[in-house]
């Protein structure tokens, strides 16, 4: 949901990290995806640009960037890591689970709602992270 998404390869670049030719496909795949890919649709988009990644290279640089802060990595109760740029803009998902699709969105009542419900327990909110699973409506709903 951020306006623009980080740029993955120049996050790596100031966090001193060395930049493989290999690594820069990578981020780059993950800078311009849309979607919250796992790593085998990471490694199908990576090896379209260069098919000498192997899979294990790019479990090993999504590990990387993740541990770097660079990505988040979530499970969405599919059985598999999906991962996304990190950025400071709070957003929360909505999975389809019917196909999968995940929808970024930000909604301030329930924000609010949250730090509330935090108070109300005697806590100060620093961090949360929320997830919807649904279904489409039907047409007549």
């Amino acid at each position: 949901m951020p306006d623009t998404q980080p740029d993955i390869e120049e996050l790596c670049i100031q966090k001193g990290m060395r930049m493989t030719d290999q690594r820069r496909v990578i981020a780059r795949v993950l800078t311009e995806a849309t979607d919250h890919p796992d790593v085998e649709e990471v490694y199908r988009r990576s090896t379209a640009v260069d098919n000498g990644i192997s899979i294990a290279t790019v479990y090993r640089t999504v590990r990387l960037f993740e541990e770097a802060g660079i990505l988040e990595r979530h499970d969405f109760r599919d059985g598999r890591s999906r991962y996304e740029p990190a950025t400071d803009d709070h957003h929360d998902h909505l999975i389809n689970l019917e196909t999968g699709e995940v929808l970024e969105f930000h909604n301030d009542e329930i924000e609010k709602l949250q730090e509330e419900i935090a108070r109300r327990l005697g806590f100060k909110l620093v961090d949360h992270r929320m997830e919807l699973y649904g279904v489409p409506l039907d047409k007549d709903n």
